[in-house]
């Protein structure tokens, strides 16, 4: 029988169905870093969303044969370690290709039509004080005719592009950063930082792109745009961004992910005065989180430990 433990359970709100095999699972809603070995201690299959696991802990449980980690980022999981010990880790892919492309699109609209100060405004009464039928209090914006960069051409940034294009937006595809001559399709880092109105971040968090977004880009974007991450947010430098916004350096920023989640009360990004800002929104990491889009991830999970048991695995990093 195979023994199945779902290490932080609360981290997914969807019916999970019990996999086609004789098993044992045991559900934690959340498991603290100290906990992880003891709970896995004779497990086969640990299932994590966002709990790490560090080779020390891999190499604690030998009896360990698969991760199916029930998100799509692997950045907490000790890749080279599994591989040296033969363990299969399985994501989850292309669950989020609608939902989190309209987040995206969200943001990107409540920030270029400056939904925020208009609300600001109407709730200090300007509307009702007005000598004519509207305000011009705040600049708005088309999407239409602007131009979109996007670093990361995976599902999301995919489905990001085609609402982008309905749109009618420009949208360039960005080469990796420091590459000399971009492939076909696909535009330089520096012309996109140079020519977005709206630069959005969809690649993974890796060593490459760890800060991928500090000063030195902040400052070469032009002066109005947008910065919208709703990837990792280690790949932005936060504390760059908390100046940049403050001093304006760029236009505004749309995030939906931070470094450290929970994020602790002092995170730079959740300062009061950054976030009383029209022109920054700040969303705790939701973009992924419909309920058509968890289902989907949740019948994908159970997909993967599945194949993995009949001993063809799917989704392997």
């Amino acid at each position: 029988m195979w023994r199945i433990v779902d290490l932080d359970a609360a981290g997914l709100r969807a019916e999970l169905r019990a996999p086609g095999f004789a098993h044992q699972w045991v559900s934690h809603a959340a498991t603290s870093a100290d906990e992880v070995v003891a709970r896995l201690q004779g497990v086969q299959i640990a299932v994590t969303n966002k709990v790490p696991l560090s080779a020390a802990t891999v190499d604690a449980l030998p009896e360990l044969k698969m991760i199916a980690i029930a998100a799509t980022g692997a950045n907490h999981i000790d890749l080279a370690a599994c591989r040296a010990r033969g363990i299969v880790v399985s994501n989850i892919r292309g669950y989020a290709e609608h939902t989190v492309p309209e987040h995206v699109l969200s943001l990107i609209l409540a920030l270029l039509r400056n939904l925020a100060a208009w609300r600001q405004t109407l709730q200090a009464g300007a509307w009702s004080q007005a000598s004519q039928f509207c305000l011009f209090d705040h600049p708005i914006r088309d999407l239409h005719g602007s131009t979109l960069a996007l670093v990361g051409n995976g599902s999301l940034g995919q489905g990001v592009a085609r609402l982008a294009s309905a749109f009618g937006m420009r949208v360039l595809q960005v080469e990796r950063k420091g590459v000399a001559t971009p492939r076909p399709g696909y535009v330089s880092f520096d012309q996109a930082l140079a020519e977005a109105d709206v630069l959005s971040l969809h690649c993974p968090l890796t060593p490459e792109t760890r800060h991928l977004i500090g000063e030195a880009e902040l400052r070469a974007m032009r002066s109005d745009a947008l910065l919208i991450n709703t990837a990792r947010g280690g790949i932005v430098d936060e504390l760059a961004l908390a100046r940049a916004l403050r001093e304006g350096w760029i236009g505004g920023a749309g995030f939906d992910v931070l470094s450290s989640e929970p994020p602790p009360a002092a995170h730079p990004l959740l300062a009061p005065d950054l976030l009383a800002l029209p022109n920054f929104i700040l969303t705790p990491h939701v973009a992924w989180s419909s309920r058509p889009a968890m289902q989907a991830l949740a019948d994908q999970l159970i997909d993967n430990i599945e194949a993995f048991v009949a001993g063809t695995p799917r989704n392997c990093l």
